[in-house]
């Protein structure tokens, strides 16, 4: 059984003076560590989120960019193709005119030779003529 003498009165006292030197030395020591470290997280977290939204501000402004440049090059390149076919036409054309003025140079000197060699066939005709008819008819016509 408990008996309730002076004792218990000293044990009271001393566990009162041991909570006062352990808060002293102990606990506040330490609840100020915690609440630094707290402090400290907490800064920490804030300063993550910070450094995170910056880094969603950036990645979206570089998404943008990219886009930008993308829908830039395809304008370039659709200006680039739209010129490369002006310009093929362009050539298309020239070598059609040419192709065509060459081909009626060659059909002028082709009649030409035509023409030529049906004179000279012509020329000769009569004289051939009658070299066949001599030779068919054995004898020399008049």
């Amino acid at each position: 059984m408990i008996s309730l003498d002076s004792t218990l009165f000293l044990q009271f006292i001393n566990f009162v003076v041991l909570m006062f030197i352990l808060n002293k030395i102990l606990y506040r020591p330490l609840m100020k560590v915690m609440a630094q470290r707290r402090e400290q997280i907490e800064g920490d977290k804030t300063r993550a989120q910070s450094l995170e939204s910056a880094i969603d501000a950036k990645m979206k402004r570089y998404q943008q960019q990219l886009a930008d440049a993308k829908a830039e090059a395809v304008i370039e390149r659709n200006l680039l193709r739209k010129t490369a076919q002006q310009q093929e036409s362009a050539l298309t054309a020239e070598a059609q005119q040419k192709a065509a003025s060459r081909i009626k140079a060659i059909r002028t000197h082709v009649e030409q030779e035509a023409s030529d060699a049906r004179r000279i066939l012509h020329q000769g005709v009569d004289e051939l003529a009658g070299q066949i008819a001599t030779k068919v008819l054995g004898r020399k016509l008049v």
